[in-house]
């Protein structure tokens, strides 16, 4: 579950983490008087569960009340990348002196957490990532529960942070870890937290994403979900029963269990390709999920090729079989498709898609770079 910026700011603010001071406002004519007792400039932000906010001038610096009101209004008034924005938080703008990320994930492959840490804050981490890979520190915990000294001081060498700033920012690592594990966090980040030009450490933006089966031991939090704020692919896939989450590449997965999609998108990138979704179709699918699911990729127009991934035990991979083939009769549109089978009858799902036009491999590896090739291909 993806919460709003502001919300994942209340909840880095219980556990001490600095942010802005601000509000959030839901309609143009809102008073402000409490938000111009800061002093300008201010900073407005449209609040919606996506990213890309500042490129689509969904994000403005104004310097007077007069251009205040005009940016909530027109902010208000926007759809960014498919979403109708509803509310605004403004905040306080800040003196800033450097951007630092800072980030924890769930790596699931290697069955941990994970610290991601860069000097190059406020900018795409995944585009830092692809050109400026050494920017970016990543430590994997041995103990999925703790951060070790020797983590931490990896972070402070790595950053470079003399001993006047060390020490407040391992408390806010150690304060940033309690947040995410108490919460059931698959993601928490904070970009840019910024080094002001007094010393201060400050949360400027924050972003969290929930474990939806865990909600049930956090009654607060799952009072926080808005379904009406989801993609629109998401919204028609949960409407059938679908585990889907929209990302933001061209090679649509599909697999069963989500250990075993996570492990395939990673195959994917790890083969140079980027997931443009995660859809776990999960045990004992028959042949009418695995039909839905391939309807939503093709619902995605930003899919370029597929890779579904099976590896049968309650799935049986003839029901599997049935369902493509059932799309493939009358795909919508003409794209690769890779398709691994292996388990519970494997030979018969085999048998099935024989005389389709999709390409058969027999590993994850294979299929991984096999999907990517194609989709890469000029």
């Amino acid at each position: 579950m993806k919460i709003h910026e502001y919300q994942a700011k209340e909840i880095l603010k219980t556990h001490g983490i600095p942010t802005p001071p601000g509000i959030v406002v839901e309609r143009p004519d809102a008073p402000l008087s409490l938000v111009e007792k800061s002093g300008f400039p201010l900073v407005v932000k449209a609040q919606v569960h996506v990213g890309g906010r500042g490129k689509a001038g969904a994000i403005r610096i104004v310097s007077d009340i007069q251009k205040l009101r005009l940016a909530v209004e027109e902010i208000l008034a926007m759809t960014v990348k498919g979403l109708k924005v509803k509310k605004v938080l403004i905040e306080k703008a800040l003196d800033i002196k450097q951007q630092f990320y800072l980030g924890i994930i769930v790596d699931r492959l290697r069955q941990t957490n994970t610290l991601i840490v860069s000097a190059d804050g406020g900018v795409d981490i995944e585009e830092t990532a692809k050109i400026s890979p050494e920017k970016i520190l990543r430590i994997l915990l041995k103990d999925s529960q703790k951060i070790e000294k020797e983590d931490l001081d990896k972070l402070v060498s790595f950053l470079k942070l003399d001993s006047s700033l060390s020490g407040r920012f391992i408390e806010i690592v150690k304060a940033l870890f309690t947040a995410y594990l108490t919460s059931d966090a698959q993601l928490v980040e904070i970009n840019p937290l910024v080094l002001t030009n007094d010393g201060a450490w400050i949360a400027c933006d924050a972003k969290m994403i929930i474990d939806d089966n865990a909600l049930f031991r956090h009654q607060e939090l799952n009072a926080l979900k808005e379904e009406e704020e989801d993609n629109q692919l998401e919204k028609e896939a949960h409407k059938r029963n679908l585990a889907y989450v929209k990302l933001s590449g061209n090679i649509g997965i599909i697999g069963n269990g989500a250990g075993l999609v996570m492990a395939t998108m990673d195959e994917v990138k790890q083969a140079g390709g980027e997931p443009a979704n995660f859809l776990d179709i999960g045990g004992g699918a028959k042949k009418e999920v695995m039909k839905n699911s391939l309807e939503i990729i093709y619902m995605d127009k930003e899919v370029k090729g597929i890779f579904i991934n099976i590896f049968g035990g309650i799935t049986r991979c003839d029901e599997v079989a049935l369902g493509i083939t059932s799309i493939l009769e009358n795909a919508p549109r003409d794209i690769p498709m890779v398709v691994r089978l292996a388990g519970t009858q494997c030979q018969e799902g085999k048998e099935i898609l024989e005389h389709s036009n999709l390409i058969a491999v027999g590993s994850m590896e294979e299929g991984a770079k096999k999907i990517v090739s194609l989709v890469n291909k000029p």
